[in-house]
Protein backbone atom coordinates (compact mmCIF):
# COMPACT_ATOMS: atom_id res chain seq x y z
CA UNK A 1 0.00 0.00 0.00
CA UNK A 2 3.14 2.22 0.47
CA UNK A 3 3.67 2.40 -2.94
CA UNK A 4 -0.26 3.32 -3.83
CA UNK A 5 0.23 6.05 -1.20
CA UNK A 6 3.51 7.46 -3.18
CA UNK A 7 1.98 6.93 -6.84
CA UNK A 8 -1.59 8.80 -5.25
CA UNK A 9 0.93 11.64 -4.16
CA UNK A 10 3.11 11.92 -7.30
CA UNK A 11 -0.98 11.97 -9.43
CA UNK A 12 -2.07 14.53 -6.86
CA UNK A 13 1.15 16.78 -7.66
CA UNK A 14 0.42 16.50 -11.36
CA UNK A 15 -3.19 17.56 -11.33
CA UNK A 16 -2.35 20.50 -9.47
CA UNK A 17 0.29 21.06 -11.66
CA UNK A 18 -2.05 20.84 -14.84
CA UNK A 19 -4.97 23.02 -12.94
CA UNK A 20 -1.88 25.72 -12.03
CA UNK A 21 -0.94 25.48 -15.59
CA UNK A 22 -4.61 25.75 -17.35
CA UNK A 23 -5.11 28.99 -14.57
CA UNK A 24 -2.11 30.60 -16.14
CA UNK A 25 -3.26 29.96 -19.87
CA UNK A 26 -6.55 31.48 -18.84
CA UNK A 27 -4.81 34.43 -17.86
CA UNK A 28 -2.86 34.67 -20.98
CA UNK A 29 -6.03 33.83 -23.37
CA UNK A 30 -7.74 36.95 -21.19
CA UNK A 31 -4.63 39.27 -21.19
CA UNK A 32 -4.22 38.62 -25.05
CA UNK A 33 -7.96 39.63 -25.69
CA UNK A 34 -7.83 42.29 -23.23
CA UNK A 35 -4.94 43.63 -25.08
CA UNK A 36 -6.81 43.43 -28.64
CA UNK A 37 -9.89 44.83 -27.15
CA UNK A 38 -7.77 47.85 -25.80
CA UNK A 39 -5.73 48.49 -29.21
CA UNK A 40 -9.77 48.72 -30.88
CA UNK A 41 -10.90 51.29 -29.24
CA UNK A 42 -10.00 53.92 -31.53
CA UNK A 43 -11.76 52.57 -33.99
CA UNK A 44 -14.35 50.59 -31.81
CA UNK A 45 -15.64 52.88 -29.01
CA UNK A 46 -17.81 50.33 -27.57
CA UNK A 47 -14.49 47.95 -27.02
CA UNK A 48 -14.33 49.91 -23.64
CA UNK A 49 -16.97 48.61 -22.34
CA UNK A 50 -15.54 45.27 -22.75
CA UNK A 51 -12.17 46.30 -21.04
CA UNK A 52 -13.34 45.66 -17.32
CA UNK A 53 -15.68 42.47 -18.58
CA UNK A 54 -12.89 40.95 -19.63
CA UNK A 55 -10.43 41.81 -16.99
CA UNK A 56 -12.61 40.89 -14.14
CA UNK A 57 -13.49 37.48 -15.97
CA UNK A 58 -10.22 36.36 -16.77
CA UNK A 59 -8.66 37.24 -13.36
CA UNK A 60 -11.68 35.45 -11.34
CA UNK A 61 -10.82 32.43 -13.52
CA UNK A 62 -7.52 31.91 -13.52
CA UNK A 63 -7.04 32.84 -10.00
CA UNK A 64 -9.80 29.90 -9.35
CA UNK A 65 -7.56 27.85 -11.20
CA UNK A 66 -5.05 28.40 -9.49
CA UNK A 67 -6.42 28.43 -5.80
CA UNK A 68 -7.87 25.26 -6.94
CA UNK A 69 -4.50 23.56 -7.66
CA UNK A 70 -2.56 24.44 -4.16
CA UNK A 71 -4.58 21.79 -2.02
CA UNK A 72 -3.97 19.08 -4.62
CA UNK A 73 -0.59 19.98 -4.59
CA UNK A 74 0.37 20.21 -0.80
CA UNK A 75 -1.60 16.94 -0.61
CA UNK A 76 0.46 14.93 -3.14
CA UNK A 77 3.64 16.38 -1.25
CA UNK A 78 1.88 15.32 2.17
CA UNK A 79 1.34 11.55 0.68
CA UNK A 80 4.99 11.43 -0.76
CA UNK A 81 5.96 12.41 2.95
CA UNK A 82 3.96 9.95 4.37
CA UNK A 83 2.53 12.68 6.65
CA UNK A 84 -0.68 12.13 9.24
CA UNK A 85 -2.47 15.26 8.69
CA UNK A 86 -1.71 14.24 4.34
CA UNK A 87 -4.30 11.48 4.92
CA UNK A 88 -7.50 13.53 5.56
CA UNK A 89 -6.78 16.41 3.28
CA UNK A 90 -6.18 13.89 0.34
CA UNK A 91 -10.04 12.50 1.11
CA UNK A 92 -11.43 16.22 0.85
CA UNK A 93 -9.24 16.87 -2.15
CA UNK A 94 -10.18 13.16 -4.26
CA UNK A 95 -13.87 14.14 -3.19
CA UNK A 96 -13.28 17.11 -5.09
CA UNK A 97 -11.79 15.31 -8.03
CA UNK A 98 -15.11 13.40 -8.51
CA UNK A 99 -16.51 16.43 -9.86
CA UNK A 100 -14.14 16.51 -12.99
CA UNK A 101 -15.33 14.05 -15.38
CA UNK A 102 -14.15 11.95 -16.80
CA UNK A 103 -9.67 11.91 -15.60
CA UNK A 104 -10.89 13.43 -11.98
CA UNK A 105 -13.19 10.88 -11.23
CA UNK A 106 -10.78 8.27 -11.88
CA UNK A 107 -8.27 9.75 -9.46
CA UNK A 108 -10.96 10.67 -7.10
CA UNK A 109 -11.86 7.03 -6.76
CA UNK A 110 -8.13 5.69 -6.70
CA UNK A 111 -7.65 8.20 -4.00
CA UNK A 112 -10.71 7.30 -1.69
CA UNK A 113 -9.79 3.73 -2.48
CA UNK A 114 -6.13 4.26 -1.27
CA UNK A 115 -6.80 6.43 1.45
CA UNK A 116 -9.91 4.26 3.21
CA UNK A 117 -8.63 1.39 2.70
CA UNK A 118 -7.97 -0.08 6.15
CA UNK A 119 -3.55 -1.05 5.36
CA UNK A 120 -3.63 2.89 4.97
CA UNK A 121 -4.06 3.77 8.28
CA UNK A 122 -1.44 2.54 9.96
CA UNK A 123 0.86 4.54 7.41
CA UNK A 124 -0.59 7.54 8.22
CA UNK A 125 -1.40 7.40 11.30
CA UNK A 126 -0.19 10.19 13.71
CA UNK A 127 1.61 7.20 16.48
CA UNK A 128 3.95 6.31 13.56
CA UNK A 129 5.68 9.20 12.76
CA UNK A 130 6.68 10.77 9.73
CA UNK A 131 7.81 7.86 7.81
CA UNK A 132 6.72 4.52 8.02
CA UNK A 133 8.95 1.52 8.68
CA UNK A 134 10.26 -0.86 5.85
Amino acid sequence: MKQHIKILGVLNIVWGAMEALAGLVVLLVFAGAFGIARATIHHEPDAAIALPIIGVVGGAISLFLLLLSVPSIVSGIGLLNFKPWSRILSIVVSAFHLLNIPFGTALGIYGLWVLCSQETLPLLAPSQGSYPKS
